[in-house]
């Protein structure tokens, strides 16, 4: 039993590719029987972790950065300290392998979630061993050039111990809410403290190609014809998109830090609702806002999904698909909350086709006024 914040969310897109697989197809699943189609979580948190930084609703000391090219901001912050660029790159790699993390060619094996607090820590300590890491790189305590091997066994035992405890997550919102994991150094890993599903699409779902041509703008006037010629494959869906935030997880990710917590939700919740798959947008343009926004705060309660309202697609009747969806989302609400009880503090907005909704909660009227109604209720459970 959790105390959990919500969303659901229903956002119809216009022909569009936004989350595309392997072979350049709009990802999909089956669900209930039928072809759906879906965008995948990693999808929506990287939009979302984007949207974070260029909001300006988090300060950039409060996020992170994933990346195998942590070299380069180790380098940057050790440069800022007047080491040289170019020979703290070595000694980097150096100190990295105390940690098991390997570095070669400036990139590391696998991508690393550090936060920036994390990086200016690290640095740092690199900044005060800098002379004995510059012996060890030189060979110069053995009379000859350290291998790797014996580099990594000699890299002072007190500079791998505070480096290993520099790595506790810096309270970078984005790593308290995504998670991490590193392979080499488990208790560097963190648990997520918000789930972000797929979205899938209420209803059933066909792809279509559009065969696409294009003209050289110097070709001859005698010449006729394309230059250049394709398919691009698209759909256009009525999405259900749920996502949570187990709030104690995420104060206890933050280091207790309450304050911080609470702007971390709120970023969650705007770039919820405005944070979109970037993919093919520049041959589409599907930028549709989503039509029915709901969020719930449940104390001492589980998760549950809507999910299964859909199970059974939706067919587009007289109203159009997103109002059926939505009917269809408020029916399975009702019943859930009749047979488990553990409603909690439900707030909404709608702009479907249908003027009313028999949406448990208190509706309002914006998306600024509902993400305000929510905080006071999330403020309830995280003050306390």
């Amino acid at each position: 039993m959790k105390n959990v914040l919500e969303i659901h969310i229903l956002q119809n897109f216009a022909p569009s590719n936004l989350n595309r697989d392997d072979t350049g197809s709009p990802k999909d699943a089956i669900f209930g029987g039928t072809r759906r189609g879906r965008i995948s979580s990693q999808c929506l948190k990287r939009a979302m972790r984007e949207h974070f930084r260029e909001s300006g609703l988090l300060v950039e000391e409060d996020l992170a950065l994933r990346t195998k090219r942590v070299v380069q901001p180790l380098a940057e912050a050790l440069h800022s300290r007047g080491r040289s660029v170019t020979e703290s790159e070595a000694i980097i790699a150096l100190a990295l392998s105390g940690l098991e993390l390997k570095v070669s060619d400036g990139k590391s094996q696998y991508l690393l979630f550090l936060a920036e607090r994390e990086i200016e820590r690290v640095a740092g300590l690199i900044d005060e061993h800098w002379d004995s890491l510059v012996k060890l790189v030189q060979g110069e305590s053995g009379g000859e050039k350290a291998s790797k091997k014996a580099a990594k066994t000699t890299v002072p035992p007190e500079l791998v111990k505070a480096m290993g405890a520099a790595l506790d997550g810096g309270k970078a919102v984005d790593v308290a809410l995504f998670g991490r994991m590193v392979a080499d150094r488990p208790e560097a890993g963190r648990d997520a403290a918000a789930q972000v599903a797929h979205a899938i699409s209420t209803h059933k779902v066909d792809r279509e190609f559009d065969f696409y041509t294009a003209v050289d703008d110097l070709q001859p006037d005698d010449t006729a014809g394309a230059d250049m010629l394709g398919t691009v494959e698209f759909d256009s869906a009525c999405y259900y998109r749920y996502a949570l935030i187990d709030l104690d997880k995420l104060v206890e990710n933050l280091q207790g830090d309450r304050a911080l917590a609470l702007k971390g939700v709120e970023a969650f919740l705007c770039a919820s609702v405005h944070a979109e798959p970037t993919g093919k947008q520049n041959s589409f343009a599907a930028h549709n806002p989503p039509s029915l926004v709901a969020f719930t705060v449940r104390k001492n309660a589980s998760p549950r999904s809507l999910a299964n309202a859909f199970e059974r697609p939706v067919r587009p009747g007289q109203d159009g698909l997103v109002a059926e969806s939505a009917q269809a989302l408020v029916a399975e609400w009702v019943r859930l909350d009749a047979a488990y009880g553990d409603a909690g503090a439900a707030s909404y907005l709608n702009v479907t086709p249908l003027l009313e909704l028999a949406l448990p909660g208190v509706r309002a009227s914006t998306i600024d006024s509902l993400i305000t109604q929510t905080m006071h209720s999330v403020q309830a459970v995280v003050g306390e």
